[in-house]
């Protein structure tokens, strides 16, 4: 009848709309899943504070004003410089970004943005939060202090405490000094802990050379094993004297720099029980600008040099030493498998 055959239209209208629906549900999970997971990488390999949204409109602008003749200050200028070095590092991290932002509307493409930069957000705490009961753990093995560090307890650590006030304390001064110690406890103008000074923690063996402050800068074990436990595994971290023992990976040296962990090492070893941009004097945001610039605001190709050094030490010490480049022809020509097939020809 007319009724029964209007009846089978409208429930074969409204299949084939629950199947759109479905279709398009599974595509928005697919894509919210594959920007969870590029958003990880972030804070990792981009930039530490700033916004996407912020390194992208920067980079717009640059591209508006070819000039670029505005605000000669140099704050200003090292402002906006920080800005384009991490949307360069963004491209590179995330390159399938930059056709995604120039073919999506403004709505999707502020969709996007959101879930990318709320699960890198995630990420951080989540390393935050493990870093803050590991490093508890290394200060404890290595240093055996008279009051143990635990985990669940940051009040106990930062100054007051004899081996985190040493780790923290500017590279400058003397930690053993009674004088050094009861000014940076009692923050008084003479002893100002900020983030111009190198924390001892950086430095290898947690020791400077005072005429040559690049000895052993990032060289440090801690930044080691709070690298392999944020990047390859935290069992990984125990393995911080020696060499890596994988591939070496000479494409990771460009991302290391970003990878560091001095800031997330910092606030573990810190007292203070929350996140904070500032700590006192100690500005986390500029401390970590003042390590991208470390390596990536070179001043001559003699430093540069020792930039590259440092990095290639970085990929040994987490990743390895590979020899292929080593492997050639005349010297495979050598080795048994080699010598086993001219003798079965013979």
């Amino acid at each position: 009848t007319l009724v029964n055959a209007r009846a089978k239209h409208h429930i074969a209208a409204l299949e084939e709309e629950l199947n759109t629906l479905r279709q398009e549900k599974g595509t928005k999970q697919r894509k919210t899943t594959y920007y969870v997971a590029q958003g990880r990488a972030i804070r990792h390999m981009v930039a530490l504070y700033t916004s996407l949204e912020d390194l992208i409109a920067e980079n717009d602008r640059r591209c508006e004003d070819k000039d670029d003749s505005e605000a000669n200050t140099s704050t200003y200028i090292v402002g906006l410089y920080h800005l384009q070095r991490g949307y360069i590092a963004l491209m590179q991290a995330l390159p399938w970004l930059h056709d995604k932002l120039t073919h999506l509307d403004i709505n999707d493409a502020e969709d996007m943005l959101k879930k990318v930069s709320v699960i890198s957000s995630k990420a951080f705490c989540d390393d935050t939060s493990t870093l803050k009961d590991l490093v508890a753990s290394w200060v404890n093995q290595d240093f055996w202090p008279s009051h143990l560090l635990k985990s669940d307890d940051k009040h106990s650590r930062g100054f007051f405490h004899d081996i985190c006030g040493k780790l923290l304390c500017p590279a400058e001064w003397d930690w053993h000094s009674d004088s050094v110690k009861a000014g940076i406890r009692d923050r008084t103008v003479d002893y100002i802990v900020s983030e111009n000074s190198w924390p001892l923690f950086v430095y290898e063996y947690y020791s400077i050379n005072p005429d040559n402050l690049k000895q052993g800068l990032f060289r440090s074990k801690v930044l080691i094993q709070a690298f392999k436990a944020t990047f390859t595994s935290p069992s990984s971290a125990r393995e911080a004297d020696g060499d890596g023992n994988r591939a070496d990976i000479l494409e990771n040296n460009r991302r290391t720099r970003r990878q560091l962990n001095q800031v997330k090492v910092h606030f573990a070893l810190s007292s203070i029980t929350s996140w904070h941009t500032v700590d006192g004097d100690f500005d986390y945001k500029i401390f970590w600008n003042n390590i991208v610039d470390f390596f990536e605001a070179v001043p001559g190709p003699v430093t540069q040099c020792r930039v590259n050094k440092l990095l290639e030490w970085w990929t040994r010490k987490v990743f390895g030493r590979n020899h292929c480049e080593d492997v050639t022809p005349d010297v495979v020509s050598k080795m048994s498998v080699t010598a086993l097939a001219n003798q079965r020809m013979a």
